[in-house]
């Protein structure tokens, strides 16, 4: 494992995150923009989410929508770090889209995330709980030993400032210490930030003057690919 590997793991398990500088090209972040807007653009699902003036601001079930979103991570420094956080049988189990357009920003306030999307999310269980549908996808609160087992990757499609609404996060409140102080995560396009669902994160809306995008590729994987209670992820993308 070389350094820089080594101090990602070693801030996950002690942070609960940490940055991967560069770990795309310009050149891949330029392709998958174009693809990931294309894809967008011809969305008859309903997954894309739209304010009241038509603006897009996120989308959900972007495995259906953009189905090679599942090699756009895939470099080498990502490639190594997932391997050594969640073991070898690790699978790619949600992917989501976030921008925070200019004129149209928004805000949200601390919070954890528990969702996970699931095939059924009717069936009789002590482990999950809260059953939603989200844009036509089962979804359930997931219990704390899951959530454990999974890691997150935030891939920056644009530089990310104090402009531009970034995220905030609490070191250590995956593991219940929400006793430190908050810290702002800022990225250039093409960095990765690698963040336990369970760590605490908020952000407030972009400076009204900004002209800046803050588009992210939020992709969820998991290191358990059988789930207890008969359930099963309503994607699971094995790399192994």
């Amino acid at each position: 494992m070389n350094a820089s590997l080594q101090s990602a793991v070693k801030a996950i398990a002690e942070k609960g995150y940490a940055v991967i500088p560069a770990a795309l090209s310009p050149e891949k972040v330029a392709v998958a923009v174009a693809q990931l807007t294309a894809a967008l653009e011809s969305d008859l699902q309903g997954s894309s989410l739209r304010s009241a003036t038509g603006t897009l601001y996120a989308a959900r079930n972007v495995l259906q929508l953009w189905p090679a979103v599942s090699e756009v991570w895939q470099v080498p420094p990502l490639l190594q770090l997932l391997p050594h956080v969640l073991g070898s049988d690790y699978g790619l189990v949600r992917v989501l889209y976030f921008d925070k357009p200019p004129n149209q920003s928004w805000a949200l306030p601390w919070h954890k995330d528990y969702a996970v999307a699931v095939k059924n999310n009717r069936l009789p269980s002590s482990q999950f709980s809260k059953p939603t549908t989200k844009a036509g996808v089962p979804h359930v609160e997931a219990p704390e030993w899951l959530l454990q087992q999974m890691l997150t990757l935030r891939l920056h499609l644009d530089d990310v400032t104090l402009e531009n609404g970034p995220l905030k996060v609490l070191p250590g409140s995956h593991r219940g210490d929400e006793s430190q102080p908050a810290e702002t995560i800022l990225a250039s396009a093409g960095d990765v930030l690698a963040i336990r669902p369970l760590v605490s994160h908020c952000s407030n809306k972009s400076h009204p003057d900004s002209a800046r995008h803050r588009r992210i590729l939020h992709l969820e994987f998991a290191g358990v690919r059988d789930l207890p209670d008969g359930y099963a992820w309503h994607d699971f993308i094995p790399f192994v």
